[in-house]
């Protein structure tokens, strides 16, 4: 059976929201999934599993990424996690220029460790709506098509 490791960080619990909606439908696909939050995770915990995800929010308004989530991704640049299949999503607001910018680092430090991307980033403007519970559907679909 397939595994997952869901690691997310979560301030107002919108990204919190949507790992738990992405663990559910990977779920449904028959995947074995584990959900962490940041801080009571590590990057080697990548290791065990085949599907590696980061749900991170943004903060602030040059799109940083939160205090509690640095070191795991300063942890992660360490890691070779060829054979791995990783996925980035999470939540931001629209107001800011950098929208979801925290998603779009943790995609580049993921693209470092030899991991495969398996699907497209999801952004979320806030809390997820009807429209993003279907991205975040897909963006797990993906993941697992990736998987082979």
């Amino acid at each position: 059976m397939a595994t997952a490791l869901i690691v997310y960080a979560s301030l107002t619990g919108n990204t919190e929201e949507i790992a738990d909606i992405l663990a559910e439908s990977l779920e449904e696909q028959g995947v074995e999934v584990d959900i962490k939050e940041c801080t009571s995770a590590t990057a080697d915990e990548f290791h065990d599993y085949d599907i590696c995800v980061v749900a991170t929010y943004t903060y602030g308004t040059d799109g940083d990424l939160p205090d509690e989530i640095v070191d795991f991704y300063e942890e992660l640049e360490e890691e070779d996690l060829s054979g791995k299949i990783y996925g980035a999503l999470g939540s931001g607001d629209t107001f800011y220029d950098k929208f979801c910018q925290s998603v779009l680092d943790f995609d580049e430090q993921f693209a470092k460790t030899g991991a495969t991307k398996g699907a497209e980033n999801v952004l979320v403007d806030l809390n997820a709506e009807e429209e993003d519970v279907k991205n975040i559907e897909a963006f797990a679909k993906s993941l697992v098509e990736k998987l082979g």
